[in-house]
C-alpha cells in the first residue's frame, strides 16, 4: 500500500515534503512509466507520494518586463494555448507525446525526469531558462544546466519542490527545431536539435545551439556560439567546417534500443550544417 498526500495548498505541500521526503507527482506521465512493474501490479513507490498537480500556486504563468515565469505544474496543453508563451517553445511542446498526454503532462515533470532525450530540454537550454526550487526554509534559483547533472539526476533535494521555470524575454528572428524519431507522432527522440538566432544589420548578434539525446545531458556550448557572433553570411560559411569539428568533439552519443552512436552523431552534425548554411545564411542574405 502506497501512502499518498493531497495537500490543500502549496505551503502544506512543503510541510509534507519536509516531514516525509515524499515523491512529488503532478501529471505522472513520466513517473508512472519509470515506476511500472509487471502487468497487473501497481507501480512501485518506496516513499509516500505527494500529489501537486492541483496546486494553483504552481499552475500560473506570470509575465513581467524581463521574464516569463511558468509554474512547474502547468500542463503542456495549457502552455500551447497561452498567448504569452514564446512560439519557439510552443513548436517543441506541440511535438511532445500525444494530445491526451499533453493534457496532464507538465513542463516541470519533463525537466525533473532529466532524460537526455527530454523534448523540452534543448529549447530551455537555448533560451537560458532557470528553475526555482523551494523547500520550507529556502528558495533558490539555478540555471537549468546546473540543475540537471546526468541521466535522471538533478540537484533537487529530497525535501524540495521545483516550483517554476523562468525564461528571459528575448527576441529571435531565426529559429529551427528538429526532433528525429522512429515515427512522426508520440515518438521518443533519437536526437533533437534547437537553433535560435538574432540577425541585425546583416550579422549575427545572438545565437544559441543545443542538442538533445547525444550526450549525458543536453549539449550547449557558449564558447562555440561566440565564434559566430558578429559574423556575416560569408564569414559563417567559411567557419562551418571549424564549428562542425568543435561540436563533433563534444557530441558523445551512446548505442541504445532507439538508435546508435554513428547515426546520432552524423545526423546531429548534418542538422547543425543545415541550420547554419540553409536557415541562417539564407536569412542574412
Amino acid at each position: 500500500m502506497v501512502r499518498a498526500y493531497r495537500p490543500p495548498d502549496f505551503q502544506s505541500a512543503l510541510t509534507i515534503m519536509r516531514e516525509n521526503r515524499a515523491i512529488p507527482l503532478a501529471g505522472g506521465t513520466d513517473l508512472m512509466v519509470s515506476r511500472r512493474r509487471w502487468s497487473g501490479l501497481s507501480p512501485f513507490f518506496a516513499k509516500p507520494v505527494l500529489f501537486i498537480g492541483h496546486l494553483e500556486e504552481i499552475k500560473r504563468v506570470e509575465i513581467d518586463i524581463t521574464n516569463i515565469k511558468i509554474g512547474s505544474a502547468c500542463s503542456l496543453a495549457s502552455l500551447l494555448e497561452h498567448r504569452e508563451i514564446p512560439e519557439v517553445l510552443k513548436i517543441v511542446i506541440s511535438q511532445m507525446a500525444t494530445p491526451a498526454i499533453r493534457n496532464i503532462g507538465t513542463l516541470g515533470g519533463n525537466i525533473c525526469n532529466a532524460s537526455p532525450a527530454g523534448d523540452a530540454l534543448p529549447v530551455l537550454y537555448a533560451m537560458d531558462a532557470s528553475v526555482v526550487l523551494q523547500r520550507k526554509a529556502e528558495i533558490r534559483t539555478l540555471p537549468i544546466e546546473k540543475f540537471i547533472t546526468g541521466p535522471g539526476e538533478t540537484v533537487l533535494k529530497d525535501d524540495e519542490l521545483l516550483t517554476s521555470i523562468i525564461i528571459p524575454k528575448k527576441s529571435y528572428n531565426v529559429g529551427f527545431y528538429r526532433k528525429v524519431g522512429t515515427r512522426q507522432a508520440n515518438s521518443l527522440s533519437k536526437l533533437s536539435f534547437q537553433g535560435l538566432a538574432r540577425i541585425e544589420e546583416g550579422k549575427i548578434s545572438d545565437i544559441r545551439i543545443s542538442f538533445g539525446a547525444v550526450a549525458m545531458t543536453v549539449i550547449r556550448s557558449r564558447e562555440i556560439e561566440e565564434i559566430l557572433i558578429e559574423k556575416s553570411g560569408k564569414e559563417i560559411e567559411k567557419l562551418i567546417p571549424e564549428v562542425s569539428s568543435l561540436y563533433s568533439a563534444v557530441i558523445k552519443p551512446i548505442d541504445d534500443q532507439r538508435s546508435n552512436i554513428r547515426y546520432r552523431k552524423t545526423i546531429s552534425l548534418k542538422l547543425l550544417r543545415y541550420f547554419l548554411r540553409t536557415v541562417l545564411i539564407s536569412k542574412i542574405g
